[in-house]
């Protein structure tokens, strides 16, 4: 059940509670499950109960995948129940670590705009777009709510367009433009008694409720297996059988990259790549009373991973290394033309 559920179908309380004790039973899975938890206990009114899990992972000795998004979602919470002070304190220091993942930009930012800091808003979405899209020919469908909430801003402080703006335009997919959705002048329409005012504000609203469901209609990307050297050697020497899928681990590595290549060229979003661990995938096969030789268990083994947050965006950002392991940037090993 996702935290974004109505609290008229869901006990938001007995969802957290539940997350917390899956959280304790996958140790390996606890940032993800964690910060769904807190995100129940916020929806369920709970806002100290949501800060110490966002401490609780914050302190942990197991390091974070994504330390600047729960310290963003921390920030966020805080300011909600007279925490302003700290919360500025934890957007600041997220600002001057300049983090590559779009998500706490675009946390943070909404919690200044949220608080009509519509200035500071629209700087910190600013600063993440030079950080993330400066280099980048194609913006990833991860910084498309960076871009949409930019223009958002602009468009209440009355700024003229960019090129950003521009391209937040082209790639919003809806009926209705982008600056129909974020005229301020739109609030004045709902008091209106003209018939035809209202319709066309059911027209906008509905299409904004499109997008908002077409953004949560991606809980988790698309994505392909990996195994590391090792745990194919191991996985091989068990199963022999599953040779035939894996000949080589170098043919495996260039089948990942040529099928993710693939299903960008197709139009596919939201790409991802899971690692997989022997005793991981046996426990999985277990689970669904099959043996671990059955090759058709491999695309589910994916996307259960996938789905409990353990994908990794395709393709990486800029600088970031290889998603294959072997030490070099992206660029310079699959993410070459050549490849």
């Amino acid at each position: 059940m996702r935290p974004d559920t109505s609290a008229e179908h869901v006990d938001h309380n007995a969802e957290a509670a539940r997350l917390e004790r899956t959280a304790g039973l996958y140790p390996e899975d606890a940032e993800h499950l964690l910060v769904q938890a807190a995100a129940h206990l916020e929806l369920a009114g709970d806002r100290p109960g949501a800060t110490a899990l966002y401490d609780r992972l914050l302190a942990s000795s197991t390091p974070l995948e994504h330390p600047h998004l729960v310290r963003a979602l921390k920030a966020s919470n805080l300011w909600e129940y007279g925490h302003e002070a700290e919360a500025r304190a934890i957007i600041d220091g997220i600002r001057a670590a300049s983090p590559r993942d779009p998500a706490p930009w675009v946390i943070v930012a909404e919690a200044l705009e949220s608080h009509d800091e519509l200035e500071a808003a629209q700087e910190t979405f600013t600063a993440a777009a030079q950080l993330l899209l400066s280099d980048t020919s194609e913006p990833p469908y991860a910084t498309y709510p960076l871009l949409f909430g930019r223009h958002r801003v602009r468009r209440m402080l009355g700024e003229a367009h960019d090129n950003w703006d521009t391209l937040a335009d082209t790639l919003h997919s809806s009926s209705v433009s982008l600056d129909e959705l974020h005229d301020p002048k739109r609030v004045w329409s709902l008091g209106s008694d003209n018939p035809a005012e209202l319709q066309a504000e059911i027209s906008r609203l509905r299409a904004e409720l499109g997008t908002f469901r077409e953004a949560l209609s991606r809980p988790f990307p698309v994505a392909i297996l990996h195994w590391p050297t090792t745990e194919l050697t191991e996985l091989l020497t068990a199963y022999p059988s599953l040779s035939a899928d894996y000949p080589s681990h170098e043919e495996h590595l260039a089948t990942i990259e040529a099928s993710l290549r693939e299903l960008a060229a197709s139009g596919t979003p939201n790409l991802g790549i899971v690692t997989g661990t022997v005793p991981s995938y046996e426990a999985f096969a277990a689970s669904e009373a099959s043996s671990p030789s059955d090759a058709t268990l491999l695309p589910q083994y994916a996307t259960t991973l996938a789905a409990r947050g353990l994908a990794v965006a395709w393709p990486p950002q800029r600088g970031v290394e290889c998603w294959c392991g072997a030490g070099r940037g992206y660029g310079e090993c699959h993410g070459t033309t050549d490849k």
